[in-house]
């Protein structure tokens, strides 16, 4: 499964997946315990496909964050989100160390550890290194 179809709902726990779109908003999945609600067009949705993080040259795509804490943990979950400040700034300095310390706050980096973690354990980590070369090689034809 692609990141495109996994959102984050502000206000709502964890991650869902987007199973349609009605007419007044959509129809999700929670990724937490797979119940499906629908969703209104007022809530604010983000597409994790479309997320980036900040380092001091360039952003990277969270997909390749994702990459790097599951090679960092060999596929398996990653430390938890309730971790001290320290401790989840000392992790990401591991898994990211060009990430700029100034814009990312402590905040971003518990919710991308806690969507590691969902998505580890909904199976959904292991394909998206073949999302990132196959996207690497549409940038590469277009330039």
């Amino acid at each position: 499964m692609s990141l495109e179809k996994i959102i984050a709902i502000s206000g709502k726990p964890g991650l869902f997946e987007l199973m349609s779109q009605t007419r007044g908003g959509f129809l999700v999945t929670s990724l937490i315990d797979g119940k499906r609600q629908s969703i209104s067009m007022r809530n604010n949705v983000s597409v994790l496909n479309e997320i980036a993080v900040y380092t001091y040259d360039k952003e990277v795509p969270l997909k390749e964050v994702f990459i790097a804490i599951r090679d960092k943990e060999n596929g398996a979950t990653s430390i938890s989100h309730k971790a001290s400040k320290k401790e989840l700034e000392s992790y990401f300095l591991e898994v990211l160390p060009e990430y700029d310390e100034e814009r990312v706050y402590a905040s971003d980096i518990k919710k991308i550890i806690q969507w590691y973690n969902l998505l580890q354990k909904s199976d959904l980590v292991k394909d998206l290194s073949v999302e990132v070369a196959e996207a690497k090689a549409s940038s590469d034809e277009e330039e």
